[in-house]
């Protein structure tokens, strides 16, 4: 029994609460019905988890201020939907409590469980009961509780804290209506419990649990809502005030979030503008990363995981390491399960692991689709025991397109692998973005700030304006290869009458190609475009 925690031994019982949390991703997402029925919940606060997780291993944890600020910091960054958001904002009261603290003990640990069910209910808007945030509220009364009680351990602390949150739990169908027509209780909730199961486990020095049979996937009516688009956004160095930035978002739809700290400010909205809100947004500071999805799709999605969930998987998953909405989307339509990152985003070996094991099929293809990450994935790839995995060393997210093409997981890998590394090595990537100083590589010079052009991965020149960029190198690498397709992926910041005009432009210089043009482009990018 422990009567207190020292920092190191925080960091670490948080560590092995995520790996906890993992095993019951699928669980938390199949109960997933609110705010709509897209069965991400257990993924996204996966994600949020995973953050804290990195930041963790970059801090001193011999310092409580150190492991406070990388609770707080991290899942800050990593928030990922609704119930990602709500989750980083309960670890950062919780994080908050701990600053000054020698060691956590279980005083400190109900007053921080208090603060963090603060932090989460005043993040939010319009708060609902029935959700996450009931549920926090409960466990911190639970906590209190205990302490009131007499309690000298912080197992014994956790142990009531869990209990009046699992009966908080339970009573959410009672409170949200929803919740009550399909048979569930709110997924948000059942995923903080499962978290602080995760710090009781590592308190009792409990082995993980083996991931629970899903009998089924919460199944309830998708009502079109008027804002279709769950948008989502991270920023740096931004000077305005949150509630500035909050006012500005809130008319472009519902299920509001904006939270931040130190310059960086994270949004979470359901809209039918995610392009013009995040043009709007992007004034205030540097975007670092957007996220955006369909949520209809994604809810057919799920109810097509209901009806397979007793079926025998086919032999061959997908894993694609990718960012920005369109391409995201792009690959889950290929049938991927995607990891989130990218360029300044790398995923760590765990981010890659995850999603192998989180997927039934007995062997599994890994595209890591950026030079920085092949190692990774190689790695998460000897540590996936039970599968057979396949890391093609794609080095650009257009190899990783082109790859996932081909992909059919009705056939085994090894008749998959020749046509998909045959694919990727066809491909041509062709990025813009801008230059983060002045320099001269290769023989091209380029001015800091200036547009410039990378053909796979490679600098090919600079250009007056990001169009001109991807214009030239699209007529210099279509001379050189028998290519019959040309899609292009765009920033936020590209107007209607600017991508009017490229179209019009690329169509006239290239017209043996087929031409498509999707929004969603890489975080930090204004095109990508790949030649197939």
């Amino acid at each position: 029994m422990a009567s207190t925690l020292l920092p190191a031994e925080l960091a670490q019982a948080f560590r092995y609460a995520t790996d906890w949390f993992a095993v019951y991703v699928e669980e938390v997402n199949a109960l997933n019905v609110y705010p709509v029925p897209d069965g991400d919940t257990g993924t996204n606060m996966h994600l949020t988890l995973q953050s804290v997780r990195r930041e963790l291993d970059l801090a001193d944890t011999s310092k409580m201020n150190e492991v406070a600020r990388a609770i707080s910091y991290g899942s800050l960054l990593g928030a990922r939907g609704n119930s990602g958001v709500i989750t980083s904002q309960i670890l950062k009261g919780f994080a908050d409590t701990l600053k000054e603290a020698q060691a956590l003990s279980p005083t400190l640990l109900a007053k921080a469980l208090k603060e963090g069910s603060r932090t989460g209910y005043k993040a939010v808007m319009k708060p609902v009961e029935g959700t996450i945030l009931t549920v926090s509220r409960a466990v911190a009364e639970g906590a209190h509780q205990a302490v009131e009680a007499g309690a000298g351990t912080l197992e014994e602390v956790l142990e009531k804290a869990i209990a009046r949150g699992r009966e908080a739990s339970e009573r959410t169908p009672e409170l949200l209506p929803v919740l009550k027509q399909a048979g569930v209780v709110d997924a948000g909730g059942v995923g903080l419990l499962r978290f602080l199961e995760g710090l009781q486990g590592y308190l009792l020095k409990k082995p993980l649990p083996e991931p629970p049979k899903i009998e089924r996937y919460a199944q309830t009516a998708f009502e079109e809502e008027d804002f279709g688009y769950c948008t989502e956004f991270l920023m740096e160095g931004v000077q305005e005030p949150i509630e500035k930035i909050r006012e500005e978002v809130a008319a472009f739809g519902d299920s509001l979030l904006v939270v931040g700290a130190e310059g960086f400010v994270k949004g979470h909205i359901h809209t039918n503008d995610p392009d013009g809100l995040l043009a709007r947004v992007a004034r205030y500071g540097k975007m670092l990363r957007t996220k955006v999805e369909d949520m209809s799709q994604q809810h057919t999605e799920i109810l097509s995981m209901a009806g397979a969930a007793n079926e025998a998987p086919p032999p061959t998953g997908l894993v694609a390491v990718a960012n920005g909405w369109g391409l995201v989307k792009a690959f889950r339509g290929f049938g991927a399960r995607v990891v989130a990152g990218g360029q300044t985003a790398n995923p760590s070996v765990q981010d890659i692991l995850d999603a192998i094991k989180s997927l039934p099929n007995p062997e599994v293809v890994v595209l890591p689709n950026n030079s920085n990450v092949i190692m990774s994935a190689q790695q998460a790839a000897k540590l996936a025991e039970g599968k057979s995995v396949y890391v093609i060393p794609t080095r650009t997210m257009g190899q990783g397109l082109a790859a996932s093409v081909v992909y059919q997981p009705e056939q085994p890998a090894a008749e998959l692998l020749p046509a998909m590394e045959e694919a990727a090595r066809r491909a041509v990537t062709l990025e813009v973005t801008r230059a983060s100083r002045s320099v001269e590589i290769g023989g091209v010079s380029v001015s800091e700030g200036q547009p410039i052009g990378l053909r796979d991965d490679r600098l090919a020149l600079a250009a007056e304006t990001p169009e001109e960029a991807l214009l030239d190198m699209a007529k210099l690498a279509a001379q050189e290869g028998d290519f019959e397709i040309l899609t292009v992926f765009h920033g936020p910041t590209a107007t209607k009458e600017t991508l009017e005009d490229l179209r019009k432009r690329l169509n006239e210089a290239l017209p043996e190609l087929t031409l498509e043009i999707h929004p969603g482009g890489p975080d930090l990018y204004d095109y990508l475009a790949v030649l197939e």
